[in-house]
């Protein structure tokens, strides 16, 4: 009975769990890196650096904010009923909710924060002088910001990749609300041992902890490397 919950129960809300944080991280590599490097840019006028404190406050409404009510009302966002929910529906598109879609949309603003402070943080690190002798190089701002900007952050962004994706693996908040608990598409670990708390099996419970205590150690280890590294002159 044991082995037969292992294979059905435990890893594949391990796996989803896996995947979840894996695209999440590539989907803020992509897309939140440039608003990083944008918002450590020093701003030309006060309107630009109004409006960038403003999305840095609200950037970091989930350091702050139970996951619950994020995830609440992005549910109510994300529902048929009103919001993209809505809109998704007039156009013959499936709503978000529910979804493994819907989940990646969660995670990526829930643990938005986690990955721009320690990018922000590295972006801002670039000597002035760096940026204006590489003006002068490379007039393209894309192949600029690739060949030149990039590589002197690499280590603030691999720092945010993986506190983003240990970040990711243990949501609980957010996900539940979401995606509530369909196996194989929305049950992610954090589900899974609730529900098997709730179910008083607390066997099956501390296996699956187990794998996520051992997965934390791992991170934990990998971010104390990289954060060394980045404490180096």
């Amino acid at each position: 009975m044991m082995s037969q919950f292992l294979i059905s129960d435990m890893l594949l809300p391990v796996w989803v769990s896996i995947k979840l944080a894996s695209i999440t991280t590539l989907c803020l590599l992509l897309f939140a890196t440039p608003l990083a490097y944008w918002l450590a840019k020093p701003s030309r006028g006060n309107i630009v650096g109004r409006i960038k404190i403003l999305l840095m406050g609200i950037i970091a409404m989930p350091l702050v904010l139970p996951p619950t009510v994020i995830g609440f009302y992005l549910l109510l966002l994300l529902s048929p009923s009103v919001g993209i929910g809505q809109w998704l529906i007039k156009h013959n598109i499936s709503p978000l909710v529910f979804t493994f879609e819907g989940l990646v949309i969660g995670s990526i603003i829930y643990s938005l924060p986690f990955y721009i402070q320690p990018v922000y943080a590295q972006f801002l690190r670039i000597p002035q002088s760096v940026m204006e002798v590489a003006s002068l190089l490379e007039p393209s701002r894309l192949r600029r910001f690739i060949k030149i900007v990039l590589p002197q952050a690499h280590i603030g962004i691999i720092l945010g990749g993986l506190i983003s994706f240990a970040h990711t693996i243990g949501e609980f908040g957010v996900v539940l609300m979401i995606g509530g608990s369909i196996s194989g598409e929305t049950k992610v670990v954090s589900i899974a041992i609730y529900e098997q708390v709730e179910a008083l099996n607390y066997e099956a419970a501390h296996l699956m902890s187990g794998i996520l205590i051992i997965m934390g150690i791992i991170m934990v280890a990998l971010i104390a490397a990289v954060s060394r590294l980045n404490q180096r002159p």
